[in-house]
């Protein structure tokens, strides 16, 4: 009997639901999992003919599984304080390589590998934009990204520096105030300056801005690089000079460095000068100056846009890549591999590769992960009309079996 073909498909479909119902339950909690569904389509009407009125007369073939649906929903953020993993949230998946595989994930559980390069649990190394000196060119191709701890940023050299310094008014004429302020020569070495005030009349101070001699490898008192007259007004203002102090020149440093060329700022970055005479205790509150040393790289972070931003040991902050993300017209083409891997197909279209925030791509959250999208409640809901469905079939084939039997019965 032909009818059995029928509740054996709803078998087999319904067999087919529990699969997948089973393994999204399986991957409750798997990073970056999408949910999955059957979708079901009955199988072709056959004609028996035609009613008396000329309508078609057809009987059902049962029913055959037409697609598998990936519910690409967010999964919820979970913090792991782990630098390396990243959370992707919208439109987009991760990029990464094996042996020059591409393959595609919203699983961003990465680590750092012994080479110093990003990679997910199974060794597959995340591609994205490397930075050049900090910075980073989205225009070249794909690179696996780079953390490596070895890396380092060169000295800057001081050109200029700033100090919030008040001289007590009414001080008597001769008296002095001293304040030290480090600067960074060439090669990253740091040289004290000694900026020495000193009371020379009415609303007047002279400074006189010295090196120690050992620096220029001399011996004696400190080398006087650079001097002036401080001029306030009756409310303690600066009057002059105004702006800044130019032309304090370092030059013959023991250590080799080059020669320096310095302004010392008098103004704060709202033209207010940083320089007063008011009636109370000389003092420096703050000094400040643009240069650096040798920094080596001390941890690093992930902003939104993926891109990796290093931290040194001197406290600078220098880009060291951008991960990228990949787009497809059509998310349903898409093939799943293991560990949590899209492969682009014909029907998806090739990867869109750009950067996070960008052209409708999601944003990046770093130091997290992406749980899977399963909801225990739903799946559970499905597996009980699955089961039922199963259940079903099943007393049809047995009704059909019982027809079967009769007719044998009658036969013998």
């Amino acid at each position: 009997m032909s009818s059995f073909a029928i509740p054996l498909s709803g078998l087999e479909a319904n067999s087919d639901s529990l699969d997948v119902i089973a393994n999204n339950l399986a991957n409750l909690n798997t990073d970056g999992y999408k949910d999955q569904s059957l979708n079901f389509g009955d199988i072709f009407f056959q004609m028996q003919g035609s009613s008396g009125n000329g309508d078609p007369i057809q009987v059902g073939s049962g029913v055959q599984v037409e697609s598998t649906t990936s519910n690409f929903t967010d999964g919820t953020v979970s913090s792991t304080g782990i630098a390396a993993n990243m959370a992707l949230q919208g439109n987009g998946f991760f990029v990464v390589n094996n042996n020059g595989q591409t393959s595609y994930t919203r699983s961003g559980d990465f680590s750092v590998n012994s080479s110093g390069q990003l990679v997910d649990p199974s060794g597959e190394l995340v591609m994205g934009y490397p930075a050049v000196d900090g910075a980073v060119s989205t225009s070249g191709a794909l690179a696996p990204i780079s953390v490596n701890q070895s890396a380092t940023i060169p000295a800057n050299p001081t050109t200029s520096f700033d100090t919030t310094t008040n001289l007590q008014a009414g001080s008597a004429v001769g008296a002095t105030f001293s304040t030290p302020i480090s600067v960074v020569d060439s090669l990253g070495e740091s040289q004290t300056l000694s900026i020495e005030y000193t009371n020379t009349g009415t609303n007047t101070w002279s400074y006189n801005i010295t090196l120690p001699a050992s620096a220029t490898g001399a011996t004696g008192d400190p080398t006087t690089v650079a001097s002036g007259t401080l001029n306030f007004n009756s409310s303690g203002a600066l009057t002059s000079p105004t702006g800044s102090v130019t032309g304090i020149n370092i030059t013959g440093l023991a250590d080799g460095a080059a020669a320096m060329n310095l302004t010392w700022n008098l103004n704060d970055s709202s033209g207010n000068p940083t320089i007063t005479q008011q009636d109370s205790a000389s003092a420096t509150t703050a000094t400040s100056q643009n240069g650096y040393g040798v920094g080596t790289l001390t941890g690093f972070s992930v902003l939104s846009n993926g891109t990796i931003e290093g931290q040194f040991s001197n406290n600078q902050t220098l880009a060291l890549g951008q991960v990228a993300v990949a787009s497809f017209a059509n998310v349903q083409g898409l093939t799943k591999s293991s560990d949590g891997d899209f492969q682009a197909t014909t029907a998806s279209g090739s990867a869109i590769v750009g950067q996070a925030g960008v052209g409708g791509n999601g944003t990046i959250t770093g130091g997290a992960v992406e749980a899977s999208n399963v909801d225990l409640s739903t799946e559970f809901s499905n597996m009980i009309v699955a089961q039922q469905g199963y259940e079903a079939n099943a007393k049809v084939l047995t009704a059909f079996d019982q027809v079967s039997q009769a007719t044998i019965q009658l036969i013998t």
